[in-house]
């Protein structure tokens, strides 16, 4: 990492973000360009009669984008630790592209409440007690309880089948051991039941909080779940599953209750 501007208080990133890397076509996008491009010669450029070709507007989100994705899964897999302070350039040069995408995925971070703006050194990542994570799921059962009554009333039984693929993907992810997947799972799942509300507001607020349930705690070294709980976790998905077909109301108030303070939240 480099020193001075940084400032000796911030940690080396080697090590600590190793399984979050960005896809190296994303690197390359990353890439400055002369100014002067979207149908503007630039001096020292062949012209001659070829069309110019406009660079994609959307490129830069491209990569803002996948450096967030990159972060988020350093975050839930402990990668992040927190407490630690990163900065962007360190950052970036890990992840093979600059500092602007990064420090651009961390300011939405900022705003999820992932981090938080150390001045001058970087972003801290927010430390998390158990205290949170409770309040985290008693908001998300005073929330999505009372949906999953009520489409378990009324959603066609065909509708609830065509879930289960995803609902077994959560088990596989959870045999895997890796909390990154199995959270990206299980986010999966959920959304696709909330889904069926028809209620698109209901699902960002949700996955939101879901999103914040999943950050380790302080203190956790890695993750708070091992891998026996996450299978443990996932297998409630499949009996929600059995109990909205079922349309076993008791069941369903039961597991979502439950579900919300177990492993993968």
């Amino acid at each position: 990492m480099k020193q001075g501007a940084q400032g000796s208080a911030e940690r080396d990133v080697d090590g600590a973000v190793g399984a979050a890397r960005v896809p190296p076509q994303m690197r390359a996008a990353d890439v400055s360009r002369p100014r002067g491009e979207t149908g503007t010669a630039v001096r020292g450029e062949h012209t001659h009669s070829e069309v110019p070709i406009p660079r994609p507007v959307v490129q830069r989100a491209s990569v803002r984008g996948q450096v967030l994705d990159a972060l988020r899964t350093a975050l839930v897999a402990g990668e992040l630790r927190p407490g630690e302070v990163y900065s962007a350039p360190a950052l970036g040069e890990r992840f093979g592209v600059s500092a602007t995408p990064v420090r651009e995925a961390m300011q939405q971070l900022t705003l999820e409440g992932a981090v938080e703006v150390v001045p001058n050194r970087g972003f801290r990542v927010v430390e998390r007690g158990a205290r949170e994570l409770a309040e985290l799921a008693e908001v998300r059962s005073l929330i999505e309880v009372p949906v999953m009554l009520r489409l378990a009333r009324t959603v066609p039984v065909e509708r609830w089948a065509e879930l289960r693929p995803l609902a077994e993907a959560t088990v596989r992810a959870a045999a895997s051991g890796c909390r990154a997947t199995y959270a990206e799972s299980d986010r999966a799942f959920h959304r696709a039941v909330l889904l069926l509300s028809g209620n698109e507001q209901l699902v960002q607020i949700a996955e939101d909080l879901h999103r914040r349930s999943q950050w380790p705690l302080v203190g956790a070294p890695a993750a708070r779940a091992g891998r026996a709980d996450l299978i443990a976790d996932a297998a409630e998905h499949t009996a929600l599953l059995d109990a909205l077909i079922a349309r076993d109301l008791d069941v369903v108030r039961g597991l979502v209750g439950e579900h919300f303070v177990g492993a993968g939240s």
